[in-house]
């Protein structure tokens, strides 16, 4: 029996080594038909795989356009600047606790917040993405995290790249401001900022390769409005890398183009002198005590246009309260962004040349004065410029001048008689609008302003530009229909704050869409709730100068190659003749030569050569409702206009005078009585050249004609 059972267990035994050396050579063999199927029958297409991931391809991106000033100055460079960026690729090959290290490591030195660092890394779209923090590139492009870093700190991580796997340090170009005479002009440069998600789809979809993740793009002024000029085009360089991410060299590499010049007609030189003058001017007028209000005047912005007359380029532009467009430089930081939407502040990105709106004062006068000429009035017409003028149950005096008894337009303007125009205004009312509810009725007065070109946009090629707003009949039916709502629930709950508002509110309420004498009379004067921006002024006085034609004001004269090319030139747009008679306009003109003579402006302009530089001149002051008055100048000659505004700051000639004036003897050279007789006003002789030198090679070619 025992050798039986013995032999039997052999037997099993047998069997399953058997089994064994079966399974054994099964597996062998199905490992070596996979091996043979990657090797021999899929192996060309996974070489090419494992090839194609060891070549990474990143985005070149193009050094963008210089932006200069009709002489060639640079208004807006470029620089290099040390960029820290981290690799996605060779970071998701670590684990979550070595990622954690690294980044922390970064931030260290970079002195970036690691949590900013870790929304840097999110994809835009993602799960956990924060808009304006996310990286909007490739996902196979290094993400920048810090800009403007030290040359020390870029060389450290560049020397030590066992502590800092899948980090690079690289220089890039951005943005440069050299301020030639110390010049800001933020408002017309503008500035940038990385393209948002919904841009890049937008661009995809039409095929612009010019922009991709990485790019940032013009946000205002010009920086935005020649955007495509000066973007240039990206590159694209392919390169080799091992199993780590890191870098092994060049594969093949696509150049950039680097964007086009934007030739400006700004003149740097006088555009230092205004912003010069701007700025103090707000400085003296917030130390000048206002007897009206009992304090200092607040002087909370201001704004100064020069204009060539006959073009409409901009010779020079300010804004105050303004920022620094370098600011934007690397990315911006909430705080940053803040200060600039704040109103404690003055909104300094609100441009206030062709942004804000403003009363206009006694600016108007010679507006109004060509529609009275040119709708029955006429040059020998007298009006009483008494000391005030009783309308209605209201008494409308005058603001800058006493009584002067029967004078004529040419008086009335260079004296800025308020009860003059006041007749004017009452005369048209009386004759064509008596019925308050008459939305059609005819006014001669508002027409003219129309053709002047105001309540509409100026068409200056700077983005976001105002409207202005001409305070008639029409305007006036159509605030009370937005408004009566609201004003009506005071009065009927009794809630009004102040005497004032409960009167307001009642009378609101019942007649706010009626057209009254009262605001005929303000009308005529650039009071109540007319408004424009300076550049509209500018241009209407422009068409004073030039014989009646509006110009659409420009910033650019020229578009320039990298290589020197004119790609494009801007001529000046003519956008029509105003609608008057050319006797009109020149009794105006020569009515206005008189204010810096024997008008309001006579005690600014002493000793000024106005023989050799005929400045024409229109002050004004206007009242708003809560504010202290708005100091307004007016001026120009055969060649400029020149206009200047301060908010609560006081008179026209009280406050803006002594800085007009030093804004025309930049623009002439004139020194005490001398003037430089190349540039001098006089009839007959050629005026100075104002068209952009074109940079070609480094150098800068003579200027072209005035006229090109």
């Amino acid at each position: 029996m025992a050798g039986s059972s013995r032999g039997s267990s052999r037997s099993a035994g047998r069997l399953r080594l058997v089994v064994i050396q079966a399974l054994v050579f099964a597996l062998f063999a199905t490992l070596f038909a996979r091996l043979y199927y990657l090797q021999v029958v899929g192996g060309e297409e996974y070489h090419a795989q494992a090839a194609s991931q060891s070549v990474r391809e990143i985005v070149v991106q193009p050094q963008r356009g210089l932006i200069v000033d009709d002489q060639g100055r640079p208004l807006v460079a470029n620089r290099t600047s040390w960029v820290v960026s981290i690799d996605r690729t060779m970071l998701g090959r670590m684990t979550e606790h070595q990622q954690d290290v690294l980044v922390d490591r970064v931030a260290g030195v970079v002195a970036v917040p690691a949590r900013t660092i870790h929304r840097k890394l999110v994809t835009c779209g993602e799960e956990g993405s924060v808009p304006g923090t996310c990286w909007n590139g490739s996902p196979y492009q290094p993400v920048p995290v810090a800009t403007d870093v030290k040359q020390s700190v870029a060389l450290r991580i560049l020397e030590q790249p066992e502590d800092y796997p899948g980090v690079l340090a690289e220089q890039q170009s951005v943005r440069a401001y050299p301020q030639p005479y110390g010049v800001n002009l933020a408002h017309v440069l503008g500035y940038l900022s990385p393209i948002t998600e919904d841009e890049l789809d937008r661009a995809e979809e039409h095929g612009d390769q010019s922009v991709n993740g990485a790019s940032s793009v013009g946000r205002a002024g010009v920086e935005k409005q020649y955007d495509r000029w000066l973007r240039g085009m990206p590159g694209y360089k392919r390169v080799a890398v091992d199993s780590m991410g890191r870098v092994l060299g060049d594969d093949s590499e696509v150049d950039s183009s680097p964007g086009d010049t934007l030739v400006t007609s700004i003149d740097a030189k006088v555009q230092g002198v205004v912003e010069k003058q701007l700025a103090e001017t707000i400085r003296t007028a917030r130390q000048t005590f206002d007897k009206v209000t009992g304090r200092n005047y607040r002087a909370d912005s201001g704004a100064v246009v020069v204009m060539e007359a006959d073009t409409g380029r901009i010779v020079a532009m300010a804004s105050q309260p303004t920022y620094d467009p370098g600011v934007w430089v690397g990315g911006i930081t909430k705080k940053q962004l803040a200060r600039l939407y704040s109103e404690a502040a003055g909104n300094p990105l609100l441009g206030r040349a062709t942004q804000g709106q403003f009363a206009p004062g006694s600016t108007w006068k010679p507006i109004m004065t060509v529609g009275a000429l040119n709708n029955g009035y006429s040059t020998d017409t007298r009006l009483d410029c008494s000391s005030g003028l009783q309308v209605g149950n209201r008494w409308f005096k005058n603001y800058e001048s006493a009584s002067y008894g029967a004078i004529g337009f040419d008086q009335a303007l260079q004296l800025s008689c308020d009860t003059f125009f006041y007749r004017v205004g009452l005369h048209f009312w009386q004759k064509y609008g008596s019925d308050p509810t008459d939305v059609d009725a005819k006014d001669p007065l508002v027409r003219e302003a129309e053709n002047f070109g105001f309540g509409r946009e100026t068409g200056v090629d700077l983005p976001g530009e105002a409207s202005g707003r001409i305070a008639d009949r029409k305007w006036k039916l159509a605030y009370w229909k937005a408004m009566k709502g609201y004003y009506c629930k005071i009065d009927r709950q009794g809630t009004a704050k102040s005497s004032f508002l409960r009167v307001f509110a009642h009378e609101f309420c019942l007649e706010g869409s009626y057209y009254r004498a009262g605001d005929a009379v303000n009308y005529s004067i650039g009071q109540g709730d007319t408004m424009v921006t300076p550049l509209q002024l500018a241009r209407a006085y422009a068409a004073l100068s030039n014989g009646g034609t509006l110009y659409a004001p420009r910033v650019a004269k020229a578009i320039v190659s990298p290589d020197g090319t004119v790609l494009k030139r801007f001529k000046p747009v003519a956008q029509g003749k105003v609608d008057a008679s050319a006797a009109s306009l020149r009794y105006v003109d020569q009515a206005l030569q008189g204010t810096p003579k024997v008008g309001t402006l006579a005690w600014r302009f002493g000793d000024f050569p106005l023989d050799k530089v005929h400045i024409r001149g229109k002050t004004g002051s206007a009242e708003v409702y809560g504010k202290q008055s708005t100091s307004w100048v007016a001026s120009y000659d055969e060649n400029y206009v020149v206009i200047m505004m301060v908010s609560q700051a006081g008179t026209g000639s009280g406050t803006s005078g002594p800085a007009v004036r030093k804004i025309w003897e930049s623009l002439y050279g004139v020194d005490g009585m001398s003037v430089d007789p190349a540039k001098a006003a006089i009839p007959g002789t050629t005026p100075p050249a104002a068209l952009p030198t074109f940079m070609k090679d480094g150098t800068i070619l003579p200027p072209a004609r005035k006229d090109d």
